[in-house]
């Protein structure tokens, strides 16, 4: 590889979507591990899985080989972010999660769905897609 290729290289870890989508996985455990016991396995569950699922996808996105192959993998994790979405909501309206909380979740998803499309949109270009 070229003195000039690497440069180009980021890691994984240092992707900012990656590190948002981190946060807010540690934020939703925090969560997730004080549920009584018959939320956390109803709708908790599902609203972890949702959050974690779009660090997952991101990471097996960037591992892939070719753009767009990686590309259908940050559209899943796009989905899983307005999944997360759902279940913040739902979460709140329910009283299972404080308002504080949402705000902050809410307020990171709305972040990292900003950046995950324009990260998505600059993958495209990679392919000569727009």
């Amino acid at each position: 590889m070229a003195k000039e290729d690497l440069k180009e290289f980021v890691k994984l870890e240092d992707l900012k979507i990656y590190r948002l989508s981190l946060e807010l996985s540690e934020i939703v455990w925090e969560i997730y591990k004080n549920l009584e016991r018959d939320i956390k396995w109803t709708i908790g569950k599902q609203f972890l899985e949702s959050i974690d699922s779009i660090g997952a996808n991101i990471a097996e996105g960037y591992g892939r080989f070719h753009y767009l192959d990686s590309i259908k993998f940050y559209y899943n994790a796009r989905g899983s972010l307005w999944e997360s979405k759902h279940w913040v909501t739902l979460m709140l309206k329910r009283k299972i999660v404080s308002q504080e909380n949402y705000d902050t979740i809410a307020s990171k998803l709305e972040k990292l769905g900003i950046k995950l499309n324009n990260f998505i949109t600059s993958v495209k270009k990679k392919t000569g897609n727009k």
